[in-house]
């Protein structure tokens, strides 16, 4: 009787936090990057999920043209999106618009190889042209170094919560047309150092953690917090 009881504990909690969310615009990026696609810009394409999601663009910079795009393991997921050749400057981006959506959340999975760059701040934008930062600096972790109580990304090692950075009631980006948010490189790396991004969601309030989804059976998120 008290395992029913906290199961069902569990799901009202999990009801109560979908009622109030909705996912915008995300990206599992779910299809692979065509092998040796090279040079100084990637355009990936529309978000898979959300319900906003046509119109959307996940895209990327890099000032060397050298670099290569490509797509290894995600976190919990068969592809991430990821680059080399990366300098302070570079940086991934994804626009979307925000009409009739407020208290607006941004969370992401990201990941580095051991040379790759371990500093990014968030910059964003409601014109495409001029950009505020609405985050200094996060840290990257590498996946599966020793110590980090991390694995590698992989679809077997599952979905880990350690690699997500959320921002949260952001500030300008309720109701906008035309909203782009920019994962900025501020590090000094090797040419051949790597970094993966992944599970980009933009939602309307907090969305509930994976476990909580799971024991809903939940696929998605069809509440709506409208102004």
């Amino acid at each position: 009787m008290t395992k029913q009881m906290l199961l069902a504990s569990a799901v009202v909690l999990a009801v109560s936090a979908s009622a109030s969310a909705a996912i915008v615009a995300s990206w599992s990026i779910p299809t692979a990057i065509p092998a040796a696609t090279t040079g100084t810009n990637y355009v990936y394409g529309a978000a898979d999920a959300g319900d906003a999601a046509a119109g959307t663009s996940l895209s990327a910079f890099h000032a060397l043209a050298a670099t290569t795009w490509s797509s290894p393991s995600g976190n919990g997921s068969t592809y991430s999106l990821s680059s080399n050749n990366w300098s302070v400057g570079d940086y991934y981006q994804v626009t979307v618009s925000t009409n009739g959506y407020s208290d607006i959340y941004l969370a992401w999975d990201q990941t580095r190889s051991s040379t790759g760059p371990s500093s990014f701040r968030v910059d964003m934008s409601t014109d495409g042209t001029n950009f505020t930062t609405i985050l200094a600096s996060y840290s990257i972790i590498q996946a599966g170094l020793a110590g980090t109580n991390t694995l590698a990304w992989s679809v077997a090692n599952g979905v880990q919560s350690a690699f997500t950075t959320t921002i949260a009631s952001i500030a300008g980006a309720d109701n906008q047309s035309n909203l782009t948010f920019r994962f900025v490189n501020l590090s000094t790396v090797a040419t051949g150092g790597t970094n993966r991004i992944d599970n980009i969601v933009v939602s309307s309030g907090p969305i509930p953690a994976p476990g909580a989804i799971a024991i809903l059976g939940l696929a998605g998120l069809a509440a709506r917090r409208r102004r």
